[in-house]
Protein backbone atom coordinates (compact mmCIF):
# COMPACT_ATOMS: atom_id res chain seq x y z
CA UNK A 1 0.00 0.00 0.00
CA UNK A 2 1.07 3.77 -0.91
CA UNK A 3 -0.40 6.62 0.24
CA UNK A 4 0.77 9.72 -1.71
CA UNK A 5 0.54 13.24 -0.60
CA UNK A 6 0.48 16.32 -3.12
CA UNK A 7 1.96 19.75 -2.21
CA UNK A 8 3.31 23.10 -3.91
CA UNK A 9 -0.31 23.86 -5.69
CA UNK A 10 -1.28 27.63 -5.53
CA UNK A 11 -2.38 30.86 -7.13
CA UNK A 12 0.80 32.09 -10.13
CA UNK A 13 -0.05 34.55 -12.58
CA UNK A 14 0.28 33.59 -16.02
CA UNK A 15 3.76 32.87 -17.30
CA UNK A 16 5.14 32.01 -13.59
CA UNK A 17 6.18 29.01 -11.85
CA UNK A 18 5.31 26.54 -9.47
CA UNK A 19 7.11 23.61 -8.59
CA UNK A 20 4.79 20.63 -7.07
CA UNK A 21 5.89 17.86 -4.86
CA UNK A 22 4.33 14.19 -4.01
CA UNK A 23 5.52 12.48 -0.92
CA UNK A 24 5.48 8.93 -1.03
CA UNK A 25 4.72 6.63 2.36
CA UNK A 26 5.40 3.12 2.59
CA UNK A 27 8.41 0.81 1.12
CA UNK A 28 9.89 0.25 -2.39
CA UNK A 29 9.06 3.49 -3.67
CA UNK A 30 11.72 2.69 -6.01
CA UNK A 31 9.84 -0.12 -7.31
CA UNK A 32 6.64 2.37 -8.74
CA UNK A 33 6.77 4.40 -12.26
CA UNK A 34 5.28 7.44 -11.06
CA UNK A 35 2.95 9.58 -12.69
CA UNK A 36 1.25 13.44 -12.52
CA UNK A 37 -1.84 14.08 -14.05
CA UNK A 38 -4.63 16.84 -13.87
CA UNK A 39 -7.88 17.36 -14.04
CA UNK A 40 -10.18 20.60 -14.94
CA UNK A 41 -13.35 21.25 -13.88
CA UNK A 42 -15.86 19.41 -16.27
CA UNK A 43 -12.85 17.90 -18.01
CA UNK A 44 -11.31 14.90 -18.05
CA UNK A 45 -8.80 13.73 -15.88
CA UNK A 46 -4.64 13.96 -18.64
CA UNK A 47 -1.19 12.93 -18.56
CA UNK A 48 0.73 15.64 -18.00
CA UNK A 49 4.09 13.78 -16.93
CA UNK A 50 5.40 10.51 -16.15
CA UNK A 51 8.72 8.76 -14.98
CA UNK A 52 10.25 5.67 -14.58
CA UNK A 53 11.22 3.77 -11.24
CA UNK A 54 14.97 4.97 -11.06
CA UNK A 55 14.26 7.92 -13.38
CA UNK A 56 16.02 7.19 -16.46
CA UNK A 57 12.77 7.76 -18.59
CA UNK A 58 10.34 10.51 -18.56
CA UNK A 59 7.84 10.76 -20.43
CA UNK A 60 5.53 14.18 -21.63
CA UNK A 61 2.28 15.15 -22.78
CA UNK A 62 2.77 17.33 -26.07
CA UNK A 63 1.21 20.04 -24.35
CA UNK A 64 3.97 20.40 -21.48
CA UNK A 65 6.94 19.74 -23.47
CA UNK A 66 9.93 21.71 -22.77
CA UNK A 67 7.87 23.80 -20.07
CA UNK A 68 7.63 21.07 -17.38
CA UNK A 69 9.70 18.55 -15.84
CA UNK A 70 9.78 15.45 -13.47
CA UNK A 71 11.98 14.15 -11.44
CA UNK A 72 12.38 11.83 -8.32
CA UNK A 73 14.41 11.45 -5.19
CA UNK A 74 13.90 8.19 -4.17
CA UNK A 75 16.00 8.56 -1.04
CA UNK A 76 13.28 10.76 0.39
CA UNK A 77 10.71 9.13 -1.16
CA UNK A 78 8.97 12.03 -3.17
CA UNK A 79 8.27 12.89 -6.93
CA UNK A 80 8.21 16.66 -8.06
CA UNK A 81 6.85 18.48 -11.33
CA UNK A 82 8.23 21.84 -12.27
CA UNK A 83 6.29 23.71 -14.49
CA UNK A 84 7.31 26.80 -16.21
CA UNK A 85 5.44 29.39 -18.32
CA UNK A 86 2.35 28.33 -16.83
CA UNK A 87 -0.94 29.14 -18.73
CA UNK A 88 -4.15 30.17 -17.60
CA UNK A 89 -5.45 27.01 -19.39
CA UNK A 90 -3.35 25.01 -17.00
CA UNK A 91 -5.96 25.55 -14.13
CA UNK A 92 -6.83 22.06 -12.39
CA UNK A 93 -6.48 19.68 -10.10
CA UNK A 94 -2.78 18.20 -10.57
CA UNK A 95 -2.52 14.32 -8.88
CA UNK A 96 0.05 12.25 -8.74
CA UNK A 97 -0.07 8.69 -8.81
CA UNK A 98 1.91 5.34 -8.98
CA UNK A 99 2.12 2.12 -11.05
CA UNK A 100 3.89 -0.88 -9.21
CA UNK A 101 3.40 -3.13 -13.03
CA UNK A 102 5.29 -1.11 -14.73
CA UNK A 103 7.16 0.10 -12.49
CA UNK A 104 8.97 -3.55 -11.57
CA UNK A 105 9.61 -3.36 -15.71
CA UNK A 106 11.51 -0.05 -16.12
CA UNK A 107 8.19 1.62 -17.49
CA UNK A 108 5.94 4.41 -17.29
CA UNK A 109 2.67 5.01 -18.77
CA UNK A 110 0.21 8.03 -19.86
CA UNK A 111 -2.96 5.85 -19.17
CA UNK A 112 -4.48 7.00 -16.05
CA UNK A 113 -5.86 3.44 -15.48
CA UNK A 114 -2.72 1.67 -15.66
CA UNK A 115 -1.60 3.24 -12.03
CA UNK A 116 -2.65 1.53 -8.37
CA UNK A 117 -2.53 4.95 -6.17
CA UNK A 118 -3.55 8.23 -6.27
CA UNK A 119 -2.95 11.40 -4.05
CA UNK A 120 -5.64 13.79 -3.46
CA UNK A 121 -4.53 16.55 -5.39
CA UNK A 122 -3.60 20.14 -5.29
CA UNK A 123 -4.86 22.62 -6.76
CA UNK A 124 -2.97 24.79 -9.24
CA UNK A 125 -4.37 28.41 -10.00
CA UNK A 126 -2.69 30.43 -13.02
CA UNK A 127 -4.67 33.35 -13.32
CA UNK A 128 -4.20 35.55 -16.79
Amino acid sequence: QVQLVESGGGLVQAGGSLRLSCAASGPTFSSYAMGWFRQAPGKEREFVAAISRFGSSTYYAESVKDRFTISRDNAKNTVYLQMNSLKPEETAVYYCAADYRRGRSGAATSDPGGYDYWGQGTQVTVSS
